[in-house]
């Protein structure tokens, strides 16, 4: 399986249209239908169906079109990497992110390092620990930012000195936005969203204690900005982390008795890091 052909499967998934993807891989029709069709033999499936004049995926191409944007990710950063070896300090970091606080100490040492060497790139990727620790696994992500509780005995790891809070995210025109802080009890009864990851579940189910079993979950999230979305549209109050931010109408109440959290910068243990990736881990634990 070449990568050009990789290439060109994805061009179709994209395009929906056999033509307008060979227009846009700049060759001709017949060659890129041989190629498609060489490729399912290859695998021994079928990757496209018709459907109102549109080509669409079947759950086989759906696999494989996830499988080849990390192949071509994978070999785009290997290439990186590689330069990165052979030319000083020129290349991309990848650095998955979970939302926390402890993004601004990134931010901040990101920014001092490009000063010093303006020919490195960072490549940002937001999500939470569970895909980001996927990501770095699969050799696709060079570090990870992930909020506790999380399993980094696979990593090696830089704690951050900022504590994490939780408490919910309310609408400013809620009972609650009133109040200086939020006891479980305040939380029964009302539509909850909270965060999807099972390791921080267990941890907010130790906080509720007893009234867990009493909790109405409305709806589930892993990235902080849906759920505020969610709490804007009325679907329910979110249980998240304190990360400062300024949303519209919006108001943050800390929980009583306080939860508190913190967050980790891991890597793979004994990964073959670029020098640009183990130059910028070096500067970090200087500085934090």
């Amino acid at each position: 399986m070449e990568l050009r052909i990789l290439r060109y499967f994805l061009t179709v998934s994209e395009e929906k249209n056999i033509t307008h993807a060979a227009e846009r891989l700049h060759i001709t029709q017949p060659t890129l239908s041989r190629q498609l069709k060489q490729l399912e033999a290859e695998l021994g499936v079928t990757l496209f169906y018709q459907e109102k004049r549109q080509l669409l995926l079947t759950k086989e191409g759906l696999l494989l079109k996830k499988r080849a944007q990390e192949i071509l990710s994978l070999t785009e950063k290997t290439h990186q990497d590689l330069q990165t070896i052979k030319e000083e300090l020129v290349g991309t970091i990848s650095i998955g992110c979970g939302e926390t606080k402890s993004m601004t100490l990134i931010s901040q040492n990101m920014a001092n390092f490009r000063k010093q060497y303006p020919n490195v790139q960072f490549k940002i990727f937001s999500s939470a620990a569970d895909e980001i620790k996927e990501k770095l696994d699969a050799g696709l992500l060079d570090m990870g930012l992930l909020t506790k509780p999380v399993d980094i005995s696979t990593y090696s790891y830089l704690h951050m000195p900022k504590q994490e809070r939780w408490g919910i995210l309310v609408k400013s025109d809620s009972p609650l936005s009133q109040k200086f802080s939020v006891s479980p009890r305040d939380l029964l009864h009302i539509p909850l969203i909270t965060a999807q990851r099972l390791q921080v579940m267990e941890e907010l189910k130790n906080w509720f204690g007893t009234s867990y079993e009493q909790l109405e979950i409305a709806a589930t999230y892993n990235l902080l900005m849906n759920a505020a979305n969610m709490v804007k549209n009325n679907v329910g109050t979110a249980l998240c982390l304190d990360l400062e931010a300024d949303f519209e109408d919006l108001t943050f109440i800390p929980l009583k008795p306080a939860l508190k959290t913190g967050s980790v910068l891991v890597w793979k243990k004994d990964a073959l890091l670029s020098n640009a990736s183990r130059k910028f881990i070096e500067q970090l634990k200087e500085n934090i």
